[in-house]
């Protein structure tokens, strides 16, 4: 992601935080579990939301340099947040022939 999309994506996210957080991580868990944080005040909606953004962006750079992040996230729930948006992939099986 270029650095306009994040730039935009920051700014969305200290307007309307839950909408920052399903832009990465989708309508899940993360995503409800912000929305109630920012009923509850939109402080702890920012720092949720921020910090959900943060492990994204870090594991999408530990993906990006093939580096593997073999712990969870406290507190993210959501797999494409936990893969920095790349799946870890699947072995491929050895051809029989």
């Amino acid at each position: 992601m270029g650095a306009v999309s994040g730039l935009l994506l920051i700014l969305i996210t200290i307007f309307i935080p839950p909408l920052g957080v399903y832009m990465v991580a989708g309508c899940g868990a993360d995503f409800w579990i912000n929305v109630c944080l920012t009923i509850l005040g939109y402080f702890p909606g920012h720092i949720h939301a921020f910090y959900v953004e943060y492990v994204y962006y870090e594991r999408k750079e530990a993906a990006r340099e093939g580096r593997f992040v073999a712990q969870r996230a406290p507190g993210v729930y959501s797999d494409r947040v936990q893969s920095g948006g790349h799946g870890y992939g699947t072995i491929v099986q050895p051809n029989a022939a």
